[in-house]
C-alpha cells in the first residue's frame, strides 16, 4: 500500500519527469487565481494593458513618427512582448522552489522540475497573450497585420531567445539567492528596471549614435528586440546587434547558474526558508 513505484527504464523515467513538469507548470499558472481560465485571463489582460499604455503614451507624446515605417502595433509588440517575456522568465526562475522548500520534501520533486515548469508557464501565458492581441488587432483594426510581418518564424525565434536568455539570467540570480537573499532581490529588481530603457524597446538601435551603442549592447534583450524588428519590417536592417551574442551569452550564464545551483543544493539548509 505504501510502496513507492520507481521507474525501471530510462523511457519510463523521462515520461515521469515530463508528467511532473506538466503538473507543476499547471500549478505555476494557477498561482494567481484558483480558476485556471481566470489565471490565464488575468495574465493576458496585464499584457494587453501594457501594450495599450505604450500605444497611448507614444500617441500623446507624438513619438509614433520616430518608429519604423510600417505597422506601429508591430513595432510595439516586437519590443514589449520580448521585454515582458524576458523579465517574466527571470522572475519565474528566481521565484522557483529552492532546495530548502517544503515542496522538495516530496521524493519525485526536484529543483530542475521547479525551474523548467516556471519557465514553461511564463512562455505559455506570453504566447497566448501575443496571439490573442494579434487576433483582436487583426479582426478589429488591421486585417492585413499578419501579412506585414516579413519573416514571422524568425520573429518568433527571437521571442523564444528572449525567453531563454531570461531564464539563463534568472539561473544566476537563483544560485546567489540562498547566500545573499537581500542583495539578490535588489540586483534582480535593478536589472528588470534597467531593462525599461536598456532593452531598446522604445527606440530603434540604428538611430543611436555610436557612443551610445556601448551603453546598451551588453544587454541580450537589446539584441533580440532589434533583431526581431529586422525580421518583422522589410525596410529595417539591424547594423549594431546580432542574435549569436545572445545565444552564446545565455549558454554561458546557464552553465554558471547550473553549477552554482548544484553547489547550493549540496549545501542546502532548512533555515534558508526563514531568511528574507
Amino acid at each position: 500500500m505504501f510502496q513507492k513505484t520507481v521507474p525501471t527504464t530510462r523511457a519510463a523515467s523521462a515520461v515521469n519527469i515530463l508528467e511532473l513538469i506538466y503538473h507543476d507548470t499547471v500549478r505555476s499558472i494557477r498561482k494567481t487565481h484558483g480558476n485556471a481560465f481566470m489565471s490565464i485571463a488575468i495574465s493576458v489582460f496585464q499584457s494587453l494593458m501594457f501594450v495599450l499604455f505604450f500605444y497611448v503614451m507614444f500617441t500623446i507624446m507624438g513619438m509614433k513618427s520616430l518608429a519604423l515605417r510600417g505597422d506601429f502595433v508591430i513595432f510595439l509588440l516586437t519590443g514589449i512582448f520580448l521585454f515582458m517575456t524576458h523579465n517574466k522568465a527571470v522572475g519565474a526562475v528566481l521565484g522557483s522552489e529552492g532546495p530548502a522548500s517544503p515542496m522538495m520534501q516530496h521524493a519525485p520533486m526536484n529543483t530542475f522540475i521547479s525551474i523548467v515548469s516556471g519557465m514553461l508557464s511564463t512562455l505559455y501565458v506570453q504566447m497566448l497573450a501575443v496571439f490573442f492581441i494579434l487576433f483582436v488587432y487583426d479582426v478589429a483594426m488591421n486585417p492585413y497585420v499578419l501579412t506585414e510581418i516579413v519573416d514571422p518564424v524568425p520573429v518568433m525565434g527571437m521571442l523564444l531567445l528572449s525567453w531563454f536568455s531570461g531564464g539563463a539570467v534568472g539561473m544566476v540570480f537563483l544560485a546567489l539567492k540562498p547566500w545573499f537573499p537581500g542583495l539578490t532581490g535588489t540586483l534582480s529588481t535593478l536589472y528588470k528596471r534597467a531593462n525599461m530603457i536598456a532593452s531598446g524597446k522604445m527606440f530603434v538601435a540604428n538611430a543611436l549614435p555610436s557612443f551610445m551603442i556601448s551603453m546598451f549592447d551588453w544587454n541580450p534583450l537589446f539584441h533580440t528586440i532589434d533583431q526581431a524588428r529586422g525580421f518583422a519590417f522589410v525596410n529595417y536592417v539591424p547594423r549594431n546587434t546580432n542574435w549569436e551574442y545572445v545565444m552564446y551569452l545565455s549558454l554561458i550564464l546557464l552553465m554558471i547558474g547550473l553549477m552554482g545551483e548544484f553547489y547550493t543544493r549540496k549545501h542546502a539548509s532548512s533555515s534558508w526558508s526563514a531568511r528574507r
